[in-house]
């Protein structure tokens, strides 16, 4: 069924440009607004495929679906949470239903044009909104590069990592009411910073806001209270995935984050991209992450590779600049812990994961300078500026700056891709 779904040269009868993100081998989820009458909307769950959405709730009334799971589905308001909560191989059984519906060979929702005009919605004339409710939100620290960057600023060279990084998922626990979606703009966060000849802190707007760039597992089923999940198993409760920007205020965190980690410098906003990515679409981008040493204990080995071949950008406009600028690409293959292992260590002490729930990455980060994944690093603490074509530099965001953060699988002649997840930098509420 993955292998039918995903096959190269599948194509579909609406047309997909090779650089699209959303051809047919693709089919991400997402949540959507179709119409708007005074400020009443109707929100529903779509698949992307080019630049159009295909409405489930309409393929569901015209009962296009398989008796067996056309029955399981639910009537509106339409709630991906819902389908979330169901067995991974009834996500497999929709999107496989999905897939025939839109191969070009296919005359059932080709040929019917009333049905297509229902059916189909342009993804520009759509407003996308987060693809569920949030309950629980961890960022994780996986970045073998990213933390030995970190730790070189903090403690120096012999320093860089700290005695656990090497034997554990580095976590902690965020704040999922401010996890947002694409397109929203972001608040300059205000909180207490202390200069390092300063004897007392002061208070007032970050100068040090960053973003960072990750990935996110929205978890689908999740496990019972006391019940661990094993790295085995994990992949089975990872309804897809998602780009994150972690916003991130650094001379905050600094102030704030001994002993028990970040709190207000991280708080303010998360973004992630709308359109989830299913595993299952990822599967031939799949790929041996770094070598471990030491052997991670038992619980958290792995059979099988589970590092993703994923290419990924950070792009900057100033609200001088007209277009924006590449400033850095990496790739999620340098991440060092794996998802499976994230959610086997999440768990090992008896935590239940809900529905819904976000497990983002941390930074992913290259090991070359032009593949960092945060500005402090790009800029190295702010010593060394980057300087834009406007001539511009540098050192943290700006008022006005806009953040954007993109993603894709290169399959061939096909792209598997996140879309996007932006935000402006807007000024603080002083």
């Amino acid at each position: 069924m993955i292998d039918n779904c995903n096959d190269p040269s599948l194509r579909s009868f609406i047309d997909v440009p090779a650089d699209s993100p959303f051809p047919i081998q693709n089919l991400p989820f997402g949540v959507f607004v179709k119409s708007e009458n005074e400020g009443d909307y109707v929100s529903t769950v779509g698949f992307a495929i080019g630049d159009w959405i295909l409405d489930l709730g309409e393929i569901i009334q015209a009962r296009l679906l398989a008796p067996s799971l056309q029955d399981q589905l639910f009537t509106p308001p339409w709630d991906l949470a819902y389908l979330m909560a169901m067995e991974r191989a009834d996500w497999r059984s929709l999107r496989l239903g999905i897939s025939k519906l839109l191969r070009r060979d296919n005359p059932t929702l080709r040929d019917n044009s009333e049905l297509r005009a229902k059916a189909l919605v342009r993804r520009r004339d759509a407003r996308m909104l987060l693809p569920c409710r949030i309950p629980n939100y961890t960022d994780f620290y996986s970045s073998r590069e990213h933390a030995t960057n970190v730790g070189i600023m903090l403690r120096g060279p012999d320093n860089a990592l700290m005695p656990n990084w090497l034997h554990l998922p580095v976590a902690y626990h965020g704040r999922a009411s401010s996890v947002v979606v694409n397109g929203t703009d972001i608040r300059r966060p205000l909180g207490q910073t202390k200069a390092d000849d300063a004897a007392a802190p002061t208070f007032g707007p970050s100068r040090s806001l960053d973003f960072e760039l990750e990935l996110g597992a929205l978890i689908g089923r999740g496990n019972q209270l006391g019940t661990p999940i094993s790295t085995g198993n994990a992949a089975e409760h990872v309804f897809g995935l998602v780009l994150v920007n972690d916003w991130s205020a650094r001379d905050i965190q600094k102030w704030e984050y001994q002993p028990l980690g970040p709190f207000l410098s991280k708080n303010f906003a998360t973004s992630i991209s709308p359109w989830v990515v299913t595993l299952d679409a990822l599967e031939p981008f799949r790929v041996a992450g770094p070598k471990q040493e030491p052997e991670p204990l038992p619980y958290l080995r792995c059979q099988g590779n589970w590092a993703y071949d994923i290419h990924l950008e950070i792009w900057l406009q100033t609200a001088k600049m007209t277009e924006p600028v590449r400033i850095s690409a990496t790739n999620a293959k340098h991440l060092y812990w794996n998802l499976c292992q994230q959610i086997a260590h999440h768990t090992i002490g008896g935590c239940n994961l809900q529905t819904g729930d976000l497990l983002a990455s941390g930074t992913i980060s290259g090991p070359t300078p032009d593949s960092l994944g945060s500005m402090l690093e790009l800029a190295w603490k702010g010593t060394r500026p980057i300087t834009l074509p406007s001539g511009e530099t540098r050192t943290f965001l700006q008022d006005g700056d806009r953040v954007m953060i993109k993603g894709w699988c290169q399959g061939d002649g096909y792209r598997v891709g996140f879309g996007e997840v932006t935000g402006v930098v807007l000024p603080a509420l002083v």
